[in-house]
């Protein structure tokens, strides 16, 4: 009776176990995809993608064991796991070495050279392996379970595994010793601590065929449970830490997209998969049937139900775990990006004002233009546009009624009835006229020389709707010329602030490339003369100095030609054409080259003033890219 309950607690740990191993290929693979996406550029990142691939590699081949695979295929994929063994020591070194050199300890030569060589012994480990050397004949009925026989050769590449690891132990405390700032510090305990799970997790396969294993199948399924329930915790625990490095965005972003990437991956599929696996074996329990109609039926209910509380508690969890003490600043700025009126909004709304003007005096034709600077710009029309001379809009605004500012005073323009639409007076004097927005324009009815007193009072409440709307346009252009001006600001000190996490003390030190791309935007929005261009840092540039001969000892001529040559750069090869691949040139050339206005430039290329500053950023970057590469060149050529 008791091996019976003994045998039956040993079966059913090892179901658990099947379920962990498959829930941590899915974490492992899920994490490796997390940071070939969001931070590849840095090697500490790399090379921690090196060992998500190899846990991959050794969890999904034993995921894939069961008592359906033959014989041959369970060899095969015994063999496909050490592919993802022999490299972890390498892969670990290579992680210990990017952590001395984001700390401030970058190799003089010897480091690198050790590297590659470890990684060259685990490709001679891999040789032996493929030519049956490293590894033993199959053990289909071994214990604990069916393995490779061991070898001398496993027996050295043992000692190699823990040498190698226990010196990248020792990198990752010199890289915490280096450390000075608390954060960092606490972020390298992280990583060491979440390091060691491949580690643990590759210890049930190099047990495989010890007489240990053999004589305590009990203790080995145990401990194998419990160190695939610690791996599955401790490599999330290392992707958090790592996720820290080579980004600058805030540290509460960083943690907001981690937990919500580990929620929509690994948690949901992890949860289906074993649901699935519990249901298929208690249909094997009940009926003896290895189908069960229910599995398909719980996969699908159970990721619905789960994405589905996942987007119900997002806003709690991020509010409670993530805002921390600036939770009322960044629920405000996030109502204001949820709520914040496009250009596009703004203009539906509009048409629908004119919508509802036209309907309530059957009229034609309307429209209404906003004040751009000193002229009038068309926003929105509905109707004939026959009617509408656009040219003369000049002449409007000379017109006596608004000049003198009477409030609510139409006045009759070629076809059309002209309401003036202006700003609120909100805290300005009684006498003072409030400013001009822009002005509604409806095509008067032939014959007619007034607006019908019934009709009046509604045409201006629609013209007062239409005067909220130009208002916010007007003071959601400032925010976004305030936001433009301050993101480059931003963005360094986010640089600065990702390199004080780590210590990487030249950091500090140097001038960001968004501080270069800062200087090269404001010279070209003095293109043609200005301050901002004859006052600029980019005149002590080399390559400036050297183009200042060649125009006759003008330095603002020098970098002129300089700015223009960086523009012409990015342009597309061809003849000038208003396609996607021409926007970043068309964006430099119309605006600052040409001069056209921003809202122009925005018509012009069918696209929103937002995503103009977006493409404006990208391109002057590229401008700068191109200029500070050019003056790296000449600096070592002298």
């Amino acid at each position: 009776m008791l091996n019976g309950w003994t045998s039956n607690l040993l079966s059913g740990i090892r179901v658990l176990n099947e379920i962990l191993t498959a829930g941590v290929a899915i974490t492992a693979f899920s994490l490796f995809l997390y940071a070939l996406t969001f931070n590849l550029r840095n090697r500490v990142a790399r090379s921690f993608a090196v060992i998500m691939l190899c846990v991959v590699i050794v969890f999904t081949a034993e995921a894939m064991q069961n008592k359906t695979v033959p014989d041959w295929g369970l060899e095969l994929l015994l063999q496909i796991q050490w592919f993802g063994i022999v490299f972890l020591p390498a892969a670990y070194l290579h992680l210990s070495d990017a952590l001395l050199v984001t700390a401030g300890l970058p190799s003089r030569g010897r480091r690198r050279m050790a590297i590659r060589a470890i990684y060259l012994l685990s490709g001679a480990f891999l040789l032996l392996l493929g030519f049956g050397f490293l590894l033993g004949d199959f053990v289909a009925q071994g214990q604990p379970a069916p393995h490779l026989k061991r070898t001398v050769y496993t027996e050295v590449f043992t000692f190699f595994y823990i040498a190698v690891m226990v010196w990248a132990g020792i990198n990752f405390i010199r890289a915490y010793r280096q450390l000075l700032t608390r954060s960092g510090r606490r972020r390298m305990v992280y990583l060491m601590a979440g390091a060691t799970a491949p580690a643990l997790g590759s210890y049930p396969y190099l047990m495989y065929g010890s007489s240990l294993a053999a004589q305590h199948p009990f203790f080995f399924w145990t401990s194998a449970l419990l160190i695939n329930l610690l791996v599955g915790g401790l490599i999330v625990v290392m992707a958090y830490a790592v996720a820290f490095f080579g980004v600058s965005w805030p540290d509460r972003l960083v943690k907001m997209r981690l937990f919500k990437w580990i929620l929509r991956g690994p948690v949901t599929a992890s949860v289906a998969l074993g649901l699935m696996t519990i249901v298929r074996r208690g249909g094997e329990l009940y009926d003896g049937s290895a189908y069960s109609a229910f599995v398909p039926f719980m996969m699908v209910v159970s990721v619905l139900l789960i994405e589905h509380t996942i987007t119900i508690l997002a806003p709690i969890w991020e509010r409670n775990l993530f805002f921390g003490g600036d939770r009322e600043e960044l629920i405000f700025l996030k109502n204001i990006a949820e709520r914040l009126l496009t250009s596009s909004d703004l203009k539906q709304f509009l048409e629908a004002v004119l919508a509802a003007v036209r309907d309530h005096l059957q009229a034609s034709s309307a429209f209404i233009a906003a004040v751009d600077t000193k002229d009038l710009a068309l926003v929105a029309m509905a109707g004939s546009r026959n009617m509408l001379q656009q040219e003369e809009f000049p002449e409007v605004l000379r017109a006596p009624e608004i000049a003198e500012g009477q409030i609510r005073q139409e006045f009759v323009w070629g076809e059309f009835w002209i309401l003036p639409l202006r700003m609120r007076k909100k805290e300005m004097d009684r006498d003072e006229v409030p400013p001009l927005l822009g002005i509604l324009g409806v095509a008067n009815q032939p014959g007619s020389d007034a607006i019908k007193d019934e009709q009046r009072e509604a045409l201006w409440l629609l013209a007062d709707r239409a005067a909220l709307a130009l208002e916010d346009r007007q003071l959601q252009q400032k925010v976004f010329e305030s936001l433009e001006s301050l993101e480059p600001q931003a963005k360094i000190l986010r640089n600065w602030r990702t390199a004080e996490r780590y210590d990487s003390k030249t950091s500090m030190l140097t001038t960001p490339h968004v501080e270069r791309a800062g200087w090269v935007k404001d010279a070209l929005s003095h293109y043609w003369g200005g301050p901002k261009l004859s006052d600029s840092p980019l005149m002590d540039l080399e390559i400036v100095q050297q183009k200042t001969a060649e125009h006759e000892g003008n330095a603002v001529n020098a970098l002129r030609d300089i700015l223009r040559a960086g523009v012409e750069n990015i342009r597309p090869e061809g003849k000038r054409r208003f396609t996607t691949e021409w926007i970043l040139y068309n964006i430099l050339e119309m605006k600052f080259i040409e001069g056209y206005k921003v809202r122009e430039v925005a018509a012009r290329l069918a696209m929103s003033e937002a995503d103009l500053y977006r493409k404006q950023r990208i391109a002057v970057e590229a401008v700068a890219k191109t200029i500070f590469e050019i003056e790296s060149d000449t600096e070592k050529e002298q």
